[in-house]
């Protein structure tokens, strides 16, 4: 069995015997033991009561996070003549049409984020086996497949977030960097679990939002306390 490293050790022990902490002392645990040699990513998982194999309970939405990410996101945009220019003035990293959607099929796939024009989702169709596992797939629910292309880049750029409930009922994104103040973590915290909360499926029964995790790139976790979290 290997040897733990002294920073794992320091770190399991410091969260040894913690548990269902606050949203203010899970991020102080957590940003002060993220000691990785770059600067960690704060993340969030939340489990979920739901079953996202059927439709109403299929979790899915976005929020803006007040303090934004801390990492830079790459944005492709699905646009023609007009919208095509004002996605590139808005700061979109890639534009195009048949000639992106054959960059993608040739398997090369440089960005975070997928924004579309209506008119572009016959296109976009065809890389649905492709960008949906990747949770790349242009969908109007979340505004990725909209008109306003300069509005949906400025929002990818600036700290929006998507999620998407995955096979086990399982939430989870990037909420900042351990860089970050602990102030404006624990807001991002915040909105991110008010978000997902908000988004509750129909078809949810029982108790919907059930675990809540927080650890960042290379630490371990720590639960959150669900009802503080939610403010219930």
């Amino acid at each position: 069995m290997a040897k733990l490293g002294k920073r794992t050790r320091a770190a399991r022990e410091a969260f040894a015997g913690k548990d269902n902490l606050s949203v203010e002392d899970a991020v102080a645990l957590v940003k002060s033991n993220a000691q990785a040699k770059f600067d960690e990513t704060i993340e969030i998982a939340m489990n979920l009561g739901v079953d996202p194999r059927h439709a109403d309970q299929m979790v899915r939405g976005v929020v803006g996070l007040p303090n934004g990410t801390g990492k830079t996101v790459r944005v492709a945009v699905f646009a023609r003549g007009a919208k095509a220019d004002e996605a590139k003035a808005a700061g979109a990293d890639i534009v195009g049409a048949e000639d992106l959607m054959e960059t993608i099929q040739g398997g090369t796939i440089d960005f975070d984020r997928c924004i579309a024009t209506p008119d572009m989702m016959p296109i976009v169709g065809r890389l649905g086996k492709v960008l949906g596992p990747r949770n790349l797939m242009p969908n109007p629910k979340v505004g990725t497949v909209t008109m306003d292309v300069a509005q949906a880049v400025e929002n990818a750029k600036g700290g929006q977030v998507q999620f998407k409930a995955e096979k086990a009922g399982v939430v989870h994104a990037g909420v900042g960097k351990a860089s970050f103040d602990e102030a404006k973590l624990v807001e991002n915290v915040r909105a991110f679990i008010t978000a997902v909360a908000k988004a509750k499926p129909t078809g949810a029964k029982g108790t919907y939002l059930k675990k809540i995790a927080l650890s960042s790139t290379m630490g371990p976790g720590v639960s959150i306390d669900v009802a503080n979290a939610a403010g219930e």
